[in-house]
């Protein structure tokens, strides 16, 4: 299982690898990436900030997903550091038996990682104006 918070860029390969299964029918995997815009205004680039407990949040996170009965298997990672327009921020696979099972699970994944995970965003502006968000 993959479950990291990191600088480094993130690899979906890796992640959709990782949750390989002879049992599994259906892998699902999500890619978070940075986009130009938020709100309609300009975004030009984002800083994320980690708590320390930042990881274990997101194991935390990992663990209780991949207790579920139709789940084989989870890997999730969230960057950290300076990104750039385009750049992934989130990368999440998971692997069922089925692809409505693997869909729900990794919707769940992503949604709980975004709720629960201590990890805020500085998004820097075209104007020059900044604002912090996504904090839990």
């Amino acid at each position: 299982m993959i479950v990291t918070v990191t600088s480094d860029p993130l690899d979906l390969a890796a992640h959709e690898a990782a949750v390989a299964d002879p049992r599994a029918g259906a892998v699902v995997s999500f890619q978070g990436v940075v986009r130009d815009h938020d709100g309609g205004r300009a975004v030009v680039s984002l800083d994320y900030e980690g708590h320390p407990s930042a990881l274990e949040v997101l194991r935390e996170v990992a663990a209780e997903i991949s207790k579920e009965p139709e789940v084989h298997a989870v890997a999730v990672s969230h960057r950290v550091g300076a990104l750039k327009i385009g750049d992934v921020a989130l990368v999440a696979a998971v692997s069922t038996a089925h692809r409505g099972a693997a869909f729900a699970a990794c919707g769940r994944l992503v949604d709980e990682a975004k709720a629960r995970l201590p990890i805020w965003k500085r998004q820097v502006f075209a104007d020059g104006t900044e604002e912090w968000v996504n904090c839990p």
